[in-house]
């Protein structure tokens, strides 16, 4: 049996997923030499903090993801323009993360002490910043007007999610519209622009430029849902950040969404804690109570699920190759993933 084949609600065994990744570990290893490349600097407090960043490490998924978009599209991922662009999207995702990490006042990224908590937001901020240019500069060197209409938009789309995002913090009544909104401008159009760009580089035909870009912004969504609900789930050591960080920052995900819908009497509880900022073990226990006698989570998985058959879909038209089939394998691995 193809260990990459995922059948419809069929989960993906880490060990499948960690063959994934060994496919192309050549090509993410090459990337993470442009990486040290990239964050190098001759200004000694850049070098430090891009070296900061960079060694926090992380799965490498979005650059994972354009290699095997180009692979799947008949390219090569290990040219030297698909390893440069697969950075440039993790150089991209990593300043995200800091800009993110200054408006949340997270005191941890991938369990150890975020850019902010370490060096204050000011360093934090204009690192981020040099982040950011550094990749569109990488970038410039395609001379492509196509994928420079991409990161520019799937930035301005993450910048304007983040906006929307705090105009809605300490809010019970978010619609399950509004939170879609937020999980497309802040991950999917990021996921998709990682694929579309694969597809670009890898010669793929318009069409299945597209199903790589509906295929990125379908995981997308799916990734974050499942991302949300560890939030309430997942071994704070496991995902190397407290559990229940996104509700004291103010933030209301798609399972209290779905609790409230069934339980409004929950409101003030939810309320109090994003206006105190403290979580509690009495307002722990009582929303984990809530939430498994309305059997939540299996609701939550169910609708990840969904967005991870639909991605699926999306690679249809491609030859099955075993690069193919690798990305037939991600959705699964990111529905059921525990960190």
């Amino acid at each position: 049996m193809n260990p990459f084949a995922v059948q419809k609600k069929e989960l993906i065994t880490k060990s499948a997923a960690r063959e994934v990744f060994n496919l192309i570990a050549r090509e993410l290893q090459l990337v993470e030499e442009e990486f040290e490349r990239q964050a190098a600097s001759n200004i000694q407090v850049i070098d430090y903090l891009g070296g900061y960043l960079r060694e926090s490490g992380g799965k490498r998924v979005r650059p994972a993801l354009l290699i095997l978009s180009a692979y799947a599209a008949g390219g090569n991922g290990s040219e030297p323009n698909v390893i440069r662009m697969a950075t440039v999207m993790e150089m991209l995702h990593t300043a995200t993360l800091v800009h993110d990490d200054i408006i949340d006042n997270a005191g941890v990224r991938r369990s150890r002490q975020s850019v902010n908590a370490k060096f204050g937001n000011q360093a934090a901020v204009l690192m981020g910043d040099w982040l950011y240019m550094s990749a569109f500069e990488t970038s410039l060197a395609e001379r492509s007007l196509a994928i420079l209409d991409i990161l520019t938009r799937l930035t301005r789309k993450m910048t304007e999610g983040e906006l929307i995002q705090l105009t809605l913090l300490g809010k019970s009544n978010i619609s399950e519209e509004e939170y879609f909104d937020i999980v497309k401008r802040k991950t999917a159009y990021l996921f998709s622009g990682c694929c579309e760009i694969g597809g670009i580089l890898g010669n793929a035909s318009h069409r299945k430029q597209m199903a790589l870009r509906e295929y990125g912004i379908n995981l997308g969504i799916a990734f974050q849902i499942a991302d949300d609900l560890l939030d309430f789930t997942a071994d704070a050591a496991k995902i190397g950040k407290a559990t229940g960080a996104d509700l004291i920052e103010g933030k209301v995900t798609l399972p209290l969404i779905k609790l409230l819908q069934k339980e409004a009497g929950l409101r003030p509880i939810i309320e109090g804690v994003m206006y105190d900022g403290n979580y509690d073990e009495k307002s722990r226990e009582t929303i984990g109570d809530a939430i498994s006698d309305y059997k939540i989570i299996p609701q939550i998985k169910e609708i990840a699920a969904s967005y991870a058959d639909a991605a699926i879909k999306n690679l249809e038209i491609f030859e099955k190759t075993e690069y193919r089939e690798a990305m037939v394998g991600i959705p699964g691995f990111v529905v059921e993933r525990e960190n």
